[in-house]
């Protein structure tokens, strides 16, 4: 591979969220580009199971798509030393109200590698406790119990499009069901 080499980061926009950079960049045959970057501090999710075996999804409203979607809980982590797991349990008490007896790494995910460091780290809940939800003010979020074939069908049919969630509905399927 020849190289690539980041001359400099500049800071455009920085966000509640996000930081976004432009990067002045020499690709290989000696042209310097521009490449745009954004910074992410780290997110967590979790596939709640239940003890029939059906997943604790969330249906909320996305800005950027416009409407709502069916997804794992999931939020982004505190600080960028905040534990992923101590992440997904607050996340999935916060938006589900139920509380894990335990917490197993599922996958770890890297959702836009073309201008974005943004990497979510999912894990399996099980042994779930029933509560009630401590949703954030802005949020809004209803909380469904579904088969796992019912969902792979909306991932397939592309009426779940978020990419943690179906990266996490079909490796659960491999993980837990299907045994590879």
């Amino acid at each position: 591979m020849e190289e690539i080499k980041r001359l400099s980061r500049d800071l455009v926009s920085k966000g509640a969220i996000i930081d976004y950079y432009q990067d002045t960049v020499q690709i290989p045959n000696g042209n310097i580009v521009k490449w745009d970057f954004i910074d992410h501090k780290g997110a967590a999710a979790v596939v709640p199971v239940n003890d029939e075996g059906k997943l604790i999804m969330v249906r909320q409203y996305r800005n950027a798509l416009n409407r709502y979607t069916l997804e794992i809980p999931a939020g982004g982590l505190n600080g960028a030393d905040e534990p992923t797991m101590d992440a997904a349990a607050r996340e999935l008490t916060e938006e589900t109200g139920y509380r894990a007896d335990k917490l197993e790494l599922l996958l770890s995910i890297r959702t836009t590698v073309a201008f974005c460091n943004e990497k979510i780290d999912i894990y399996v809940a099980t042994g779930l406790t029933p509560g009630e939800q401590r949703l954030d003010e802005d949020e809004y979020v209803d909380v469904e119990a579904f088969e796992l074939e019912e969902l792979i069908s909306r991932v397939l049919a592309g009426e779940i499009q978020d990419s943690k969630t179906v990266a996490a509905i079909l490796a659960y399927k491999e993980k837990y069901i299907s045994g590879t």
